[in-house]
């Protein structure tokens, strides 16, 4: 049983603990932790009567995407330690920085006695410092310095265009590298790489890998917990090895390569870093591992059965290496000591494997050196296995391991050395299960994809567009992502060499010219270069700068110095480009006198289309700026009131609404989001993603209002049923006999990831071990997020953040997709993982493109179900009630902890939850209320139901037809309405007589439901005087006052045909606003309707209204011809032909395209029909 919590000692802790408690256990992310070594390293530095400094520069880029702005947000602590914080404008220049950190003292005027510097970058950003690492890891260290190189590395290339592995260029560089294998290693480790750096004058590299970085944990922060200890079996050369003027280059060779790698060896081998962890006075099988591999490694053994008992009884040695490269040899020696078999275990391309082949090769005369395997199995990396190019993978290099493919590998050389028979029935059982969950997995299921896409109201939705007939390459940043959407972008390069490709491509090939996007942080870092070399080269291209005013990608950080559209004109100008085009969504923002350069023109985003259709003319090298600000950014800086924020929103009537897509077209935004009604699928806003582009209104539709003034109201939460709800029961916290594994699934961008951050928060606070692992990355773009947290009565306990195969004793499942992706599903273990999953559905980017998309819910709902056993998986529609209740979907998240943690899943408590959501300071009083509603609906679902029942849409009706004679009912009344009783007569007729018709031949009414539907829908078209009459019916009045409150304004988005100019390119007409006073011109107009279909009916003139009723005349003949041949054998093809208006959708020249594919395909199937030899009706 969990103790409880004290309420005192909860009371005690801050935020702030983590930089300021001189002693003791706080909660740490692996980013945090790296700022709170430099502060760490300042104050054993003054216990040892130094002055010191820090200095810390480098460019962001995931895993290490954060770390600035954890920098910027421990500012005072910073100042308070002496560390200057610069962030780089490059990675290169950062380390080039880094460099003169350790010239502080060979010259006069030096205020400090050393300066520690850390330079951070992601693994193509270590690649593009191979020049500056080198020369500055030669020129040395100072004595009191010293120089830590944070690497970043995706080895899952989950954020990146490459899968990364840094290890092998710093080993070309001689830079030492240590793998920490948790945060509590990023505070050891990082103090014991300074004190190397000092005594080795080597810069010492630090990989960090999501699995550690972006993990937290409960660590223990003291600045005395590491004592270091100086070699004795190694004796520096006369003048050290440390920095100086003058030096020779011949010399610095010499001290690198004689002395300074081998002083570096010497640290590692005086102060214990890599160590035996488990060993057994029999040892016969070792395994060696670093890093997240480490991690990795225990939990596989912990999976098996093997303990460190088993262990010593089995003969098994564990080896941790702390420095990858270069391997310490004595220890390994030691470590390898009457060995048969050592496994190394570590990811991507072998490091130490290699390196301990190598010093085993020349083992003792008298023995055999133990066989090593770790990437290939016995038969070697060069064995040329049948049909492969080389051996067979044990452990391959490609992608990332984890602890199930670490336990397979150790199950197949302890049987192979015939240890697994001293194993008990754990090491069976978890082989079966992983072999069970690979098969379960392999079936085929019907799934759906969360992939990254642009956030709502994202610059890029227009911005990345070409005209027809060109094409446009990528390069790094958000804008990447246009490569898998439907805007004819193709292929990318690293950061800052975006558009150089067409310099070789354009000699040698008729195309004449494309379009090369390029972000403005990826301007700033490097951009201008590639710039200047296409001006060099004299080719024809131009280059779309998206200027956004951020680095988006990364969290929104400013740019590393100053940049504005005008100064990018000027200093593009000056290397050439010519001409220089702004497009921007408020042409009227620039201030008088802003200093363009000359020939500047700037342009509406309206006219994007036109301005890159003239500059694809242009010979040589022409630029675009593209200036909008990033939705997210914007989002941000209005919660700090830093942005406008206009009190405008957009609402859709459903009932005008046609579901075409034009608008998803038009906008590429996924606040567009599908709405299912009696009448069809329609569209709705998510007013609580919508981020204020509008572009959405811009779709060739009449049912897009703008409300303006008034704001949202804020949900129920004030409502009186809800302070009368019950007192509710205190829940029983989970057991924590075994560790707990929470899996937390989401779309990125929503507020998933700070439930786990919740979570590891309240476990900190009741001293119980935890870790937190967010994978995010690029996902956070509206992609599919996981949290993996772990639980456990102590810190010991937890060996590893990542959950491994069927480690989910929780699932949180806060999107559906998401919860069922593979990934996720591997995680649940039937009978052991309860589920608690959001059953509000939101759309994929799928959407966007296919106005037809449809989330395989059902099936989606059985495969969780399945995984975790019958009972135990619970789906809540979770995002609807939550938003209703308060008002905005991130309450959504909230709601499902305290849905989880009432029903007894959770092993916290109530207390520590609620002062973690206090102490993450942010919406407090939002998020405890949203706690507290989602324990509610554990208690009592269907009573939250009735509080929260949503205002949000027109009531249509409070559910779909259930049967033919309400969905006839239904139709009649609404024709009614619509013309007269006379017209509803002639759709009843019909309808009633395939009725007849088809249930005497087949003894089924599903053509006459079609029919009933589809023959309504044509009948009822939505001309001006419907549109009329559905905007000022009262419906759309209602639904407004539901969501609305204040003052405001409703102004309407219409291209009426006599008004309305048509484009001169494409001769769509353009839509134009109406204020208020077009409610009461609708009233009027809608009283008119009786004028349809006679000569009175100016309208009914149109092209479009003549093609409208012959449809329903051709509707009717087709219905006539069904029945002519209709029987058991042709009626799906009958009722698939009877559906065809269902396709037919929009206004004007929407519509008017989907009527000829409509047309087209009635055609087809209909010759189909005819054709078609059938049975006479039974």
């Amino acid at each position: 049983m969990n103790a409880p919590a004290d309420p005192a000692t909860l009371a005690k802790v801050s935020l702030d603990d983590k930089y300021t408690l001189d002693k003791g256990r706080v909660f740490l992310t692996g980013t945090q932790a790296l700022v709170r070594l430099l502060l760490l390293q300042r104050e054993r530095d003054l216990r040892a009567g130094l002055n010191t400094a820090g200095f810390v520069s480098g460019y962001r880029g995931s895993p290490l995407g954060g770390l600035d702005q954890s920098l910027w947000r421990a500012q005072k602590h910073l100042e308070s330690h002496h560390v200057k914080f610069q962030p780089g404008v490059n990675e290169d220049l950062a380390a080039t920085a880094i460099w003169g950190t350790q010239q502080v003292g060979m010259f006069p005027g030096a205020n400090y006695d050393g300066v520690y510097g850390m330079w951070y970058g992601k693994g193509p950003g270590v690649d593009r410092c191979g020049d500056v690492f080198k020369h500055a890891n030669a020129a040395g260290t100072s004595k009191n310095g010293g120089v830590l190189v944070l690497a970043g590395d995706d080895h899952a290339a989950k954020s990146s265009t490459l899968a990364h592995q840094s290890e092998h260029i710093l080993k070309a560089c001689c830079i030492p590298v240590l793998n920490p294998a948790n945060v509590q290693d990023y505070l050891d480790f990082g103090l014991h790489g300074y004190a190397m750096s000092r005594y080795s004058g080597l810069w010492v590299a630090f990989k960090c890998v999501t699995d550690v970085v972006e993990s937290g944990a409960s660590v223990i922060v003291d600045p005395d917990r590491v004592q270091v200890k100086l070699p004795t079996d190694f004796t520096l050369p006369p003048g050290g090895l440390n920095i100086r003027w003058p030096d020779g280059i011949l010399e610095q060779e010499t001290r690198l390569l004689d002395w300074k790698v081998y002083a570096a060896l010497a640290y590692v081998r005086a102060n214990g870093l890599d160590r035996i962890i488990w060993d057994s006075p029999n040892a016969r099988f070792g395994i060696v591992t670093t890093g997240k591999s480490f991690g990795d490694t225990m939990q596989a053994l912990a999976d098996l059965g093997i303990d460190e008992a088993v262990a010593r009884d089995i003969g098994l040695r564990i080896y941790k290496v702390a420095m990858s490269w270069p391997l310490e040899p004595v220890g390994a020696r030691k470590f390898a000591q009457g060995l048969e078999e050592i496994l190394v275990v570590e990811e991507k391309r072998q490091l130490i494997e290699y390196q301990i082949k190598e010093e085993l090769y020349t083992w003792e005369a008298d023995r055999r050196a133990p066989r090593v395997v770790g990437k290939f199995d016995d038969n070697g990396e060069w064995s040329q296995a049948a049909g492969q190019p080389a051996g067979t993978w044990l452990l391959p290099a490609h992608y990332e391991h984890n602890p199930a493919i670490v336990a397979r590998a150790i199950a197949k050389r302890l049987e192979k050395l015939g240890l697994a028979q001293k194993l008990g029935p754990r090491f069976r059982e978890r082989l079966a299960f992983l072999d069970f969950k690979d098969k379960a997995l392999a079936k085929p299921r019907v799934t759906s994809v969360r992939q990254p896409y642009f956030c709502s109201g994202c610059p890029h939705n227009t911005s990345t567009r070409v005209p027809e007939g060109s094409r446009a390459t990528a390069g790094i940043g958000c804008h990447f992502m246009a490569v898998w959407m439907d805007r004819n972008t193709s292929t990318f390069t690293h950061m800052g060499a975006e558009g150089a490709p067409w310099i070789g491509q354009a000699p040698f090939t008729s195309e004449k010219h494309i379009f090369a996007n390029l972000g403005d942080g990826t301007y700033f870092h490097s951009g201008l270069m590639a710039i200047r070399a296409a001006v060099a080269a004299k080719v024809t291209m131009t280059y779309k700068i998206l200027y956004n005013d951020a680095v988006a990608m990364t969290g929104g950080q400013h740019h590393d110095g100053p940049l504005d559209p005008a100064m990018i004109s000027r200093q593009i100008a000056a290397e050439g480009v010519k001409p220089i085009v702004i497009v921007t969504d408020e042409p009227e923002k620039y201030p008088a006198g802003t200093n363009w350069a000359p020939g500047v023109t700037i342009r509406h985003r309206d006219e994007l289309d036109a301005v890159q259709r003239e500059l694809r003319e242009q010979p040589g090298v022409s630029a675009l700026i593209y200036d909008q600000t990033c939705a997210s950014e914007k989002r941000r800086r209005r919660k700090r009131n830093a942005f406008p924020d206009p009190a405008k929103r957009v609402v859709i009537n459903e009932m005008v609404c046609e579901g075409c897509g034009d608008c998803s077209a038009k906008s590429n935004c996924l606040s567009v989001e599908p709405l299912e009604t009696e009448y069809g699928r329609k569209r709705t806003i998510n007013q609580s993603t919508c981020n204020k582009d509008y572009s959405c209104v811009k779709g060739f539709c009449p049912s897009f209002v703008t409300v303006e003034g008034g704001q949202l109201k804020k949900g129920k939460t004030g409502a009186k049923s809800g302070d009368d709800f019950p007192a509710l029961p205190e829940a029983t916290p989970a057991s924590l006999a075994d560790p707990c594994g929470v899996l937390i699934t989401g779309i990125g961008g929503t507020g998933v990831i700070t439930i786990g951050q919740i979570l590891g928060v309240a476990a900190h606070l009741e001293g119980k071990g935890v870790s937190v692992l967010d994978m995010s990355g690029l996902a956070q773009k509206y992609g599919a997020v996981m949290s993996h947290v772990k639980i456990a009565a102590t810190p010991e306990a937890v060996r590893v953040a990542r959950l491994g195969t069927g480690d989910a004793r929780l699932l949180l499942g806060c999107d559906l997709v998401v919860s069922a992706s593979g990934d996720a599903l591997d995680k649940l273990q039937a009978g052991r993982t309860k589920a608690v999953v959001n059953a509000t559905t939101s759309p994929t980017a799928e959407f966007v493109k296919n106005p037809n998309w449809r989330l395989p819910g059902s099936d989606l709902t059985r495969d969780i179900g399945e995984a975790c056993g019958e009972g135990n998986a619970q789906f809540v529609p979770a995002a609807e009630l939550a938003t209703a209740l308060m008002g905005d979907s991130i309450a959504t998240n909230m709601f499902m902890l305290g849905y989880a943690w009432q029903m007894g899943w959770v092993p916290l408590s109530r207390e520590s939850i609620e002062r973690a959501i206090e102490l993450n300071g942010v919406a407090v009083a939002f998020n405890l209320q949203s706690f507290v509603w989602g324990r509610r609906a554990a208690v009592d679902l269907e009573r939250v139901r009735r509080i929260a029942k949503p205002a949000e849409v027109i009531p249509i009706e409070q559910h779909v037809s259930r049967n033919l004679d309400e969905l006839l009912e239904r139709r009649t009344a609404y024709l009614t309405d619509y013309q007269d009783a006379a017209y509803a007569a002639r759709y009843r007729a019909l309808v009633e007589q395939v009725r007849k018709e088809e249930s005497a031949r087949t003894g089924s009414s599903k053509l006459a439901e079609a029919v009933a539907r589809y023959y309504a829908k044509l009948l009822a078209y939505k001309d001006e005087y419907e549109v009329a009459r559905l905007h000022s019916n009262g419906a759309l009045r209602r639904k407004i006052e539901g969501m609305f409150e204040g003052d405001y304004r409703l102004v309407f988005h219409l291209a009426p045909p006599l008004l309305a100019k048509p484009d001169p390119r494409t001769g769509e007409p353009a839509k134009m606003t109406f204020g208020p006073w077009m409610m009461a011109a609708f009233g009027l107009l809608a009283r008119l309707k009786g004028l349809r279909g006679t000569w009175l009916d100016f309208f009914g003139r149109t092209g479009e209204r003549r093609m409208e009723r012959a449809l329903i005349g051709e509707y009717e003949q087709t219905v006539q011809v069904l029945l002519q041949g209709l029987a058991r054998d042709n009626h799906d093809l009958a009722v698939e032909i009877a559906s065809l208006p269902e396709s037919i959708r929009g206004y004007g020249h929407i519509k008017a395209k989907s009527v000829q594919l409509a047309q087209a395909k009635r055609s087809e199937l209909l010759a189909r029909y005819q054709s078609a030899p059938v049975r006479a009706a039974a």
